[in-house]
């Protein structure tokens, strides 16, 4: 009895597998992505050139390890190349992120927003939706105040021209990055990608502000920024993960400007911290605006968060004079905008 051997070809490997390996190879043999590779990574991931099962694998592997500057700053240049981003700084004064959602207050920081537009400063907002279960995320809250979100790049221009304050989902400039953040129940896991779209920055805006929920990414996103050379940006540990600073606590601003480094306590502005409501009802952000109910929590939050803004635009130059022209600004507010439906 004879047995003929058949030689199996081996196949070739996948492109995209060294990535992989160079993250995956053990406690000893793995290291981070050089930016130049965490480029050429996410430039496959966004035009699909990798396989399903590949990009759980790269992101959880990522996850897991945690991002470097350098592989953030590689992620964003790939995704602001493949996106329908704009390249035009005069169009947006402030690029502020907002993907995180809020659970435990209302999202006040959409007040502070509303009021530097309301002041000349243009500001667009981007972030996704629905990812969570049990938060409100910005989309859902605009019409609490009357307000329309953007449906595409063109209408959020036109927003931005007509109110100085515009809202953009990720899908509508860059499907790819949220058909990934959609994957979070799958996973069971936040991605890499919840930390590269808040660098975005999808207009070129030359401010550019950030929340982050985990302190250990404050530097990341500091960093990161300075390698993309953008000009002047700020990331705050945020309420909730979203660009929004707690009133109740010591809060540690830290910014790029001309690639100088700087990082900024602002003090808490309560000695005793807030207890959290009850239950959070949207319907608030429009009255508290209005003048017709009280908030002190809100209030404190709306004008800090918009104090941080205005020190990071240059529209002053400490800390008290940043707050105390946030406070001329709240109390010389139109009250008479933003009736919620």
């Amino acid at each position: 009895m004879t047995f003929t051997h058949h030689e199996q070809t081996p196949h070739p490997e996948h492109p995209f597998a060294q990535y992989i390996r160079i993250l995956g190879k053990g406690k000893k043999g793995s290291r981070p992505l050089t930016q130049d590779e965490a480029y050429q990574a996410m430039k496959m991931v966004l035009a699909d050139e990798v396989l399903p099962v590949q990009l759980g694998a790269f992101l959880m592997l990522m996850r897991v390890k945690e991002e470097t500057p350098e592989e953030l700053a590689g992620f964003v240049l790939a995704a602001r190349e493949a996106s329908n981003l704009i390249d035009d700084k005069k169009i947006v004064d402030l690029d502020w992120s907002s993907y995180a959602g809020k659970r435990r207050h209302l999202p006040w920081f959409l007040l502070s927003a509303l009021l530097l537009a309301e002041h000349g400063i243009r500001i667009f907002m981007h972030g996704a939706g629905g990812h969570s279960a049990g938060r409100l995320y910005t989309r859902d809250m605009l019409k609490y105040l009357g307000l329309e979100y953007a449906g595409s790049v063109e209408q959020a221009k036109q927003q931005l021209e007509k109110q100085r304050f515009s809202y953009l989902s990720l899908e509508h400039f860059c499907p790819k990055l949220h058909e990934i953040i959609e994957l979070r129940p799958i996973l069971g896991l936040r991605s890499p990608v919840h930390t590269l779209v808040r660098l975005l920055n999808p207009f070129n805006a030359e401010y550019s502000i950030q929340g982050i929920f985990h302190p250990g990414y404050r530097p990341v996103h500091q960093q990161a920024a300075a390698l993309l050379q953008q000009p002047h940006a700020a990331v705050l540990k945020g309420e909730g993960g979203e660009t929004e600073r707690n009133p109740d606590m010591e809060c540690l601003v830290q910014s790029v400007h001309n690639g100088e480094l700087l990082d900024e306590n602002w003090p808490a502005l309560f000695a005793r911290r807030h207890i959290k409501p009850e239950e959070l009802d949207p319907r608030r952000l429009a009255l508290v605006w209005q003048g017709k109910i009280e908030d002190e929590f809100g209030e404190a939050s709306i004008i800090g968060t918009a104090a941080v803004a205005l020190k990071l635009l240059g529209k002053a130059d400490s800390q008290q004079q940043a707050q105390q022209l946030a406070v001329d600004y709240w109390s010389s507010r139109d009250k008479q905008k933003y009736a919620g439906s």
